[in-house]
């Protein structure tokens, strides 16, 4: 059987923990590989070397750091299809599907290749008698990642790319249900001009994740995951001094006014509630129509449309998504489905007990439609993410709008309308940290910045753009006076003034 090892440079020892985790692959049910776990002795022996080799690193002008993000995104591309396939088999979402995630990220690295631009600093000449002030960005030493399973290739790179770029050392560890990706950007980068010890890759479950961060040499953690789990990781980051950067869970909310065009709304819709089976935190699994005849008309579209969709093998071009990564998830979705109806919701399409033919024992969940879905339920409350689309009705737009505000959840949230005025009015109202208008899953491009509110972000940095610039680096200001030759100033007893 295939193991999955770690990336180690620098002379760190490949000493795995006893403990290991199944990889599956979810379209027959099988373990495909063993990835080996590190311990703590291997955590403790990369950050030295990733200590000892950051100096240099950081001391490498930004021009020359990006040339090295410039050939990486060369040998991205070059092997971007088998990527897919790898991510695919992981992972389970389709391979275009999975090529879309790898160029999610790769839009990070482009942006990274304007790291000289970024990391420049401000300079204020004749602040004072004399004196000039000016700023610089530096980098934190060694910082870490830590990511999810759905996202093997764009969360990563939207880490590891801002940090190393910014002259850090990058410690990442990956889900343990996805790796093979993760370590193979990694020795794409090595491959790419990146010195030894500057990018390790480590394999673990929540005891790499404490080990992570309890090492008082890492700076600063990236991390994207549930959100019980990003709270659970921010509070003890932050308990021994770290910088944090949390990402959680979702409950994405997409509103339908009346005058929306219906037929646009349930084809985006559709997509973003069942692509990569509902596995995103930014997919749409909540839609909100306003009023009780726009309700049933966009119910009686959605059922044609789910009736049409295909599921299938992550390696079907036909398939519009593929199995869910495990039988634990699949179990889970379909438990709260069964939750979902004993509140009371409706269901209107049943996709519990789905088996593909020819692969029955896969991670397969069929689309489900609830609908007569309302705010108290635990099931509209808590992030079920999975191929499930709920229903909630409501009688106008600003209900609609305190659905998603008051949710426990502030990720994102999408309104389709035709009134600008309404879009604009909703938009600047609703407290959600990311808003589409006729978009269904706004993730903004890299050189603006990913983040949620309440329970989807714990931190005051959002991911990638120029806010993963400054979460990477820290600022430092200088106040100089180059004073005439042979002149003197007594001492001075007052605050300085720049007067």
């Amino acid at each position: 059987m295939r193991e999955i090892q770690a990336l180690l440079t620098g002379g760190v020892p490949a000493t795995p923990d006893p403990r290991s985790g199944d990889v599956f692959d979810p379209n027959s049910g099988e373990i495909q590989a063993r990835v080996l776990f590190g311990d703590d002795a291997t955590l403790r022996a990369a950050v030295t070397v990733a200590e000892a080799a950051q100096p240099a690193w950081a001391a490498v002008n930004p021009q020359r750091r990006a040339r090295v993000f410039f050939r990486f995104k060369e040998l991205i591309e070059r092997e971007r299809d088998a990527l897919a396939r790898l991510l695919a088999s992981e992972h389970g979402k389709t391979v275009p599907d999975a090529l879309g995630d790898i160029q999610r990220g790769l839009d990070v690295v482009e942006f990274v290749c304007g790291i000289p631009h970024l990391l420049k600093g401000e300079f204020t000449e004749g602040a004072g008698p004399g004196i000039d002030v000016y700023s610089m960005r530096q980098p934190l030493g060694v910082v870490a990642g830590i990511t999810p399973f759905n996202f093997p290739a764009m969360i990563p790179l939207w880490m590891l790319a801002p940090a190393i770029a910014c002259g850090n050392a990058f410690i990442l560890k990956p889900s343990e249900r996805a790796p093979s990706v993760p370590v193979r950007l990694a020795e794409l980068l090595r491959e790419a001009g990146l010195p030894d010890g500057i990018i390790q890759v480590i394999h673990g479950d929540k005891q790499m994740v404490d080990a992570i961060l309890d090492e008082p040499r890492i700076k600063a953690v990236s991390f994207v995951g549930s959100s019980d789990v990003a709270q659970y990781v921010y509070a003890r980051g932050t308990a021994t001094g770290k910088r944090m950067q949390c990402m959680g869970g979702a409950k994405n909310h997409g509103i339908v006014m009346p005058d929306a065009d219906l037929d646009q709304a349930v084809a985006e819709i559709v997509g973003a509630a069942y692509g990569s089976a509902g596995e995103r935190c930014m997919a749409l699994p909540v839609v909100v129509p306003v009023g009780e005849a726009t309700a049933d008309r966009l119910r009686e579209r959605l059922v044609v449309a789910i009736g049409g969709l295909r599921v299938g093998v992550s390696t079907d071009p036909d398939a519009d998504y593929g199995p869910v990564v495990s039988a634990a998830h699949k179990a889970r979705i379909e438990g709260y489905v069964d939750l979902a109806i004993a509140e009371g919701s409706e269901v209107v399409v049943d996709g519990r007990g789905f088996a593909l033919q020819g692969h029955e024992r896969g991670f397969f969940v069929g689309p489900t439609l609830l609908d007569r879905v309302t705010a108290d339920m635990r099931s509209y409350q808590e992030e079920i993410f999975g191929p499930v689309l709920q229903m909630v009705r409501v009688d106008d737009a600003q209900a609609a709008m305190h659905l998603a505000t008051r949710h426990p959840y502030g990720n994102g949230v999408a309104i389709f309308t035709r009134d600008g005025g309404a879009a604009r009015n909703f938009a600047a109202q609703v407290e959600v940290g990311m808003v589409g208008i006729n978009v269904p899953i706004p993730v903004p491009v890299s050189y603006h910045s990913f983040g949620g509110w309440k329970r989807s972000g714990f931190g005051d940095h959002n991911q990638y753009g120029m806010e993963g610039i400054r979460f990477f680096t820290r600022v430092k200001t200088v106040t100089q006076r180059w004073p005439a030759s042979g002149e003197r100033q007594g001492s001075s007893f007052t605050i300085p003034t720049m007067a």
